[in-house]
């Protein structure tokens, strides 16, 4: 023991002896810094996760845009920079830079977004589903982080629109901080002055978010001008780490003095004139919601949203064609009187969702269900008399409307989807979706009787659809589905315009399909996504020409016909690093359709025609968008060619120009951008825009209703900076 004892003494103090004398000769040495300065990819355009939150998109037609990455003109909208990797969107250039995003994609009508299911942070906000489904909510860019679409084969989980859903994604709160502080500002052509201010942080187990938004800017157009503001503000509180509890309000509102349609010729000689001095538009949107968001199990998640959209979409308009001149009249020395509308919205929507993962053999498998349940009322009161002055005034020289009319609708979906996960690269969706309502339409039409004004509309539909997605190597994907869509008849195409207008009391709600088959993927800095679609789209509303038993002419709302849309969607980009400080990289992003009447007749004036294997209205054969962008260290140039083919105003096809420029063929058009971003560092940034360089004179569609018949000017060159603080 004594022995043991002694040999650990020795050892110990032999070790301890080593390690002294190492730690005096060694010598120390303070290296220098080193600072690595490289790029790093910058994704601007990604797709969605198999399965997010409580949705499933495994198998679906999906982009995701990075708004804080693109190079594009944010505070004005510029649908064509915001979209333009995103294949065969159609942008219309409809009320004023700046105001709203109007796109469709595969054919459909680009009217304010009205044929996607549009949502904020996965809150609706579309005015009316079932009747008036545009979107008069306009977001401020400034406040948005990302923008997902998903195309119509995914509707069965969000809603059965025949274009997807169009999901804006707010910027959220920096959490490192109890107090962070942005500001957007810009000033550009057309005395534009922008500015975008916002808040946010976490205390405790609170998060936070306000802005403030307001933007004042004339028009390319002599007298058009904008005034706009917008406010949001998000608490989300967390209690527990499976437990959100989110409150949301945002608002927009803006008044835009129109300055009317165009004939041709009028478009020829100066596409800057203004017809009308004396028109304008206000809509005001208010969208509140609560998400509760909890994750019940480590598995299965639900969530639970609450919203409405309250607001009101306001009128005053000299509603004319364009060749008939708003003048004061000589013997009165007075202008005639505006007609005043004014829609009151008022819709509610609850919807509960569960997303349950479970094995299925050695895979995940993933089932999303859930019930929405939609309570609208839209009162339209319309062809109001209104004033003969010139500002926007809304006062009635005669208390009674020409229409005072209620549209209400109550909705129950139910609605499932299972990806089934059968191989680790192979999966299979199954799903459907159950539409059980009634639309009631009630009221008041000064010109029409009574008895022929209640309508109801009942809403039952059954929808079923199926996709796929397998991945045979890493870098392809093959995808691809089919799914039914439906569209409901809404409360325009049911309200007669005159005394001489039946509507067909059996008229139906447009129903058909969406299918598609592509690949996509990234290898390397290569990235591509082709698909080929088709969207049937049966049941088409239209007027057609009859004669009642006395030999009186009427005109007759009814279904006319069906159509048939097939294309090819093709997105190609190639990045190259020249070196550490300097990054090339192209995209084209070019869709090709034909979209035709398979079926139909429509009125040309006292008598019906033939349009089966007609082309349908603004679906151009070819929207092209290629770009080149230029990084070098913090700075960053983005070239973009826009080019969209000719396409027609009308289902008869009309090739020549009427006087009043409603129909006829709407030209093509190329257009060229350059915009960049110059981040100085972390808290300062400058983004730059010249839109349309080469000052193209164009337009994007004749509309055959709101703003106006008649062709409507798009911008020509202009300009703005924009300057970014962020403490």
């Amino acid at each position: 023991m004594k022995r043991i004892l002694l040999s650990s003494i020795v050892f110990v103090l032999t070790i301890s002896n080593l390690f002294s004398q190492t730690k005096d000769t060694i010598t120390v040495n303070q290296l220098s810094t080193v600072t690595i300065d490289a790029l790093l990819p910058r994704n601007t355009i990604t797709r969605l996760d198999p399965v997010v939150g409580t949705y499933i998109f495994s198998g679906k037609k999906n982009e995701v845009i990075s708004l804080t990455q693109i190079d594009a003109n944010i505070t004005d909208k510029t649908g064509r920079q915001i979209f333009a990797k995103v294949p065969g969107v159609f942008v219309y250039d409809m009320d004023g830079t700046g105001n709203q995003i109007n796109i469709s994609a595969r054919g459909l009508d680009p009217h304010r977004g009205w044929e996607f299911n549009i949502r904020k942070d996965g809150v609706i906000t579309n005015s009316d589903m079932y009747g008036y489904p545009a979107s008069h909510y306009s977001v401020p860019m400034e406040s948005i982080e990302r923008i997902e679409l998903v195309r119509g084969t995914g509707s069965l989980q969000y809603g059965a629109q025949f274009g997807g859903m169009l999901n804006y994604v707010s910027k959220v709160a920096d959490t490192t901080k109890t107090f962070n502080f942005e500001s957007f500002n810009t000033v550009g052509s057309f005395n534009l002055i922008s500015s975008y201010n916002a808040i946010n942080g976490k205390i405790g187990k609170l998060k936070y978010y306000a802005y403030f938004s307001k933007k004042s800017r004339d028009g390319y157009r002599d007298i058009e001008h904008t005034d706009y503001d917008a406010e949001g503000m998000t608490l989300t509180y967390d209690p527990t780490k499976k437990l959100s509890l989110r409150l949301e309000w945002a608002r927009s509102n803006y008044e835009y003095r129109i300055p009317g349609p165009l004939t041709d010729e009028m478009f020829t000689n100066d596409p800057t004139q203004a017809t009308r001095t004396r028109n304008y538009f206000n809509p005001t949107i208010n969208i509140p919601s609560f998400i509760l968001n909890w994750q019940i199990k480590n598995n299965t998640k639900l969530q639970f949203t609450s919203s409405a959209v309250i607001g009101s979409r306001n009128s005053v308009l000299f509603d004319k064609p364009a060749n008939i001149v708003d003048a004061i009249n000589p013997v009165t020395l007075e202008y005639a009187n505006r007609q005043v509308d004014i829609d009151k919205f008022n819709s509610f929507t609850n919807e509960l969702r569960l997303l349950h993962q479970y094995k299925l053999g050695k895979n995940i498998s993933s089932l999303a269900t859930g019930v929405q349940y939609m309570n609208n009322d839209l009162h339209r009161r319309q062809l109001g008399k209104g004033t003969t002055g010139s500002d926007y005034d809304l006062t009635l020289v005669d208390p009674n409307w020409g229409r005072d009319m209620h549209f209400k609708t109550k909705n129950v979906a139910l609605f499932a989807e299972n990806n089934f996960v059968i191989l680790p690269n192979l999966s299979v969706n199954l799903g459907s979706r159950i539409e059980i309502g009634e639309s009631k339409m009630s009221g008041t039409i000064n010109y029409y009787p009574e008895n022929k004004i209640p309508v109801n509309i009942s809403h039952n539909y059954p929808l079923f659809g199926t996709s796929f997605s397998y991945k045979p190597i890493n870098f392809i994907e093959l995808y691809g589905g089919i799914s039914q869509v439906y569209r409901p008849v809404i409360f325009k195409d049911i309200i007669p315009a005159s005394l001489y207008e039946k509507v067909d009391e059996n008229i139906k709600d447009v129903d058909g399909y969406n299918a598609e088959f592509g690949f996509r993927g990234n290898w390397k800095s290569f990235k591509y996504d082709i698909t080929g679609f088709l969207l049937q789209y049966n049941n088409r509303f239209g007027t057609l020409a009859l004669t009642d038993e006395a030999g009186t002419f009427y005109t007759y709302r009814t279904n006319i016909g069906n159509s048939l849309t097939k294309g090819v969607e093709l997105f190609i980009e190639k990045g190259w690093f020249l070196n550490t400080k300097t990054e090339l990289s192209l995209f084209t992003s070019t869709s090709f359709m034909d979209g035709r009447y398979t079926s139909g007749t429509v009125k040309n004036g006292t008598t019906n025609v033939n349009i089966e294997g007609n082309k349908i209205e603004s679906v151009p054969n070819t929207i092209s968008r290629n770009g080149i962008t230029i990084r070098y260290s913090k700075i960053s140039v983005s070239g973009l060619y826009s080019y969209t083919s000719e396409s027609y105003a009308d289902a008869l096809n009309t090739e020549t120009p009427s006087t009043n420029g409603a129909v006829g063929i709407v030209p093509s058009y190329g257009i060229f951008d350059l915009n960049s971003t110059i981040k100085i560092n972390n808290k300062f940034e400058i983004k730059a825009s010249l839109n349309n360089i080469f000052d193209n004179q164009y337009f994007t569609k004749r509309p055959l209703f709101y703003p106006g018949p008649g062709v409507w000017s798009s911008d020509g060159r202009n300009g703005s900076i924009s300057f970014i603080i962020r403490i």
